[in-house]
């Protein structure tokens, strides 16, 4: 059977050691004695003396407007029960007095109590007498040593002065192999739950994540062999956006594989596509060792190339610091790339020229932003210093560069200037900053959820088919597989492979 491999078999083993830990877990919770615990908990503490007033001036809705002294009254019920998991009995209570717990409220004075239990345990009642320890003095209630069974319960109503609502209320005394604590439950009669709730938690979703786990192992798709390395030499071409993630490819790559060569010759999408095209064409058999990754996919005209979906880029608009403008509208981004806003201020910046500083025809950065973005070309190149316009009559000044990196570094020089560029997550921008479209800012992890326009699927092509030994073949599957992910992860891009990107990429 395919799927009886050694990883799989682990992965199932582990799945059922999972669940049997659960189980062991529930098991334990249910059968195993706790510490013995009374747990108490204020379910009522509200003012009702004389200063007691509804939403009308002048109307007091207080018990007390005649009686002076009850004027700051409170009424309070506490609610003191058995809440471990084996029964408490009198000889239980530790303490050397004839009184087992001890209840105090603080900065109040107590003026009468009343005991109450739930039905069934009327023979509660018995034990609330003075000759079993009950009485009461200042703020301090002297229980007796009530016996409870597990999940009893009894219920002290108090009516004290003194001290505002929320003064301090505590319980105490000590209990043979246990505890007295406060707890707290969703309604005033809810009975707390056999194990905790971080125990139920942790359960499931040790469970889930476990069964998860062994699924994905057992019907994920292995029939895609492992990489394997090849000896020679291959040639990257292509995208600048994307060349950061191919040099540390081509470094990692060439330190696992012995007697590999791995030269990244970046100068832009369409360049890359049509060297390919050339080298494919002279090739005498078969597939060039040649790839060529492109923002975006290719133009027509070249059937006879072939394409793996690499990753999701993401692009950003940048502006020189000397702009504080940090959000545009899609609108005013069209007018600023049409010539149509000539000064920041227009955009309640400052009193700066806008430059435009872009790429140059081969790339795809470029081509991305104009489709995806402009919907349209930009206006033809006016300057070739970035600074003056060579053609006076052009609407903008408006420069082409080769290369990402010139156009990050023109854009930190020129004060007014804007241009764009992949998103580079983790590298620090010098002089720049980047800019929010129509209030989504560029991020690879909103990618799906916000509706930030300027992104785009990165593609390898080949010419053909390349050899399943060959070079370019055991390069493409080291991009996509494991090690290869994590570069393209720290790069800012996001995985095709990966399960989220799977998604996106067959979407776009």
């Amino acid at each position: 059977m395919e799927w009886l491999s050694a990883e799989n078999v682990v992965a199932v083993a582990t799945a059922l050691l999972g669940i049997l830990a659960s189980g062991a877990v529930l098991w334990y919770e249910r059968r195993v004695p706790r510490r013995k615990r009374i747990g108490y908990r204020v379910q009522l503490d509200t003012p009702i003396g004389a200063n007691v007033r509804s939403g009308r001036p002048n109307f007091r809705l207080g018990l007390f407007n005649e009686t002076p002294e009850m004027s700051d009254a409170t009424l309070v019920l506490l609610r003191i029960e058995n809440d471990g998991s084996q029964s408490i009995a009198d000889n239980d209570y530790t303490g050397r007095e004839l009184h087992g717990l001890t209840a105090e409220f603080t900065d109040r004075t107590i003026r009468a109590i009343a005991v109450t239990q739930p039905p069934g345990a009327e023979h509660l009642m018995d034990h609330f007498t003075p000759a079993a320890g009950m009485r009461h003095s200042g703020g301090t209630i002297y229980l007796p040593r009530v016996p409870l069974n597990r999940g009893q319960h009894f219920k002290l109503l108090v009516l004290l002065t003194g001290g505002g609502v929320g003064s301090g209320i505590t319980v105490s005394g000590g209990i043979r192999d246990g505890e007295v604590m406060t707890n707290r439950s969703v309604t005033p009669d809810d009975k707390p739950p056999l194990f905790s709730r971080a125990a139920r938690w942790i359960t499931v979703l040790l469970t889930v994540c476990v069964v998860t786990l062994a699924a994905i192992i057992v019907v994920r798709d292995d029939t895609r062999p492992p990489i394997g390395c090849a000896k020679g030499t291959l040639r990257l071409t292509g995208s600048t956006a994307f060349a950061p993630v191919l040099q540390e490819l081509a470094k990692k790559y060439e330190k696992d594989c012995e007697g590999s060569t791995v030269i990244v010759d970046a100068h832009g999408s369409t360049a890359g596509i049509r060297a390919l095209a050339e080298a494919g064409a002279l090739a005498k058999k078969g597939s060039p060792p040649l790839i060529a990754l492109a923002d975006g996919p290719k133009p027509g005209g070249y059937p006879q190339l072939r394409e793996d979906r690499v990753a999701v880029s993401v692009f950003a608009l940048v502006v020189n610091d000397k702009v504080p403008v940090r959000n545009l509208s899609i609108a005013d981004v069209r007018k600023v790339y049409r010539g149509e806003i000539h000064n920041w201020k227009e955009l309640d910046g400052p009193d700066l020229p806008v430059l435009l500083v872009s790429r140059d025809a081969n790339s795809g950065t470029r081509e991305v932003f104009q489709r995806r973005v402009l919907q349209r070309n930009e206006p033809a190149n006016s300057s070739r210093d970035c600074e003056r316009k060579d053609d006076p009559g052009a609407p903008v000044v408006r420069c082409e560069l080769d290369s990402t990196e010139q156009v990050l570094a023109t854009v930190a020089r020129l004060p007014g200037a804007i241009g764009y560029s992949e998103l580079r997550s983790g590298t620090p921008l010098k002089g720049v900053h980047r800019l929010a479209i129509a209030g989504d800012a560029p991020s690879v992890d909103d990618i799906g959820k916000s509706a930030y326009p300027y992104r785009e699927i990165e593609y390898a092509y080949t010419y053909g088919q390349p050899p399943a030994d060959s070079l370019a073949s055991s390069f493409l599957s080291y991009m996509s597989r494991g090690s290869g992910q994590d570069v393209i992860r720290t790069h800012g891009h996001l995985p095709c492979a990966t399960p989220r990107g799977l998604r996106i990429c067959g979407e776009d």
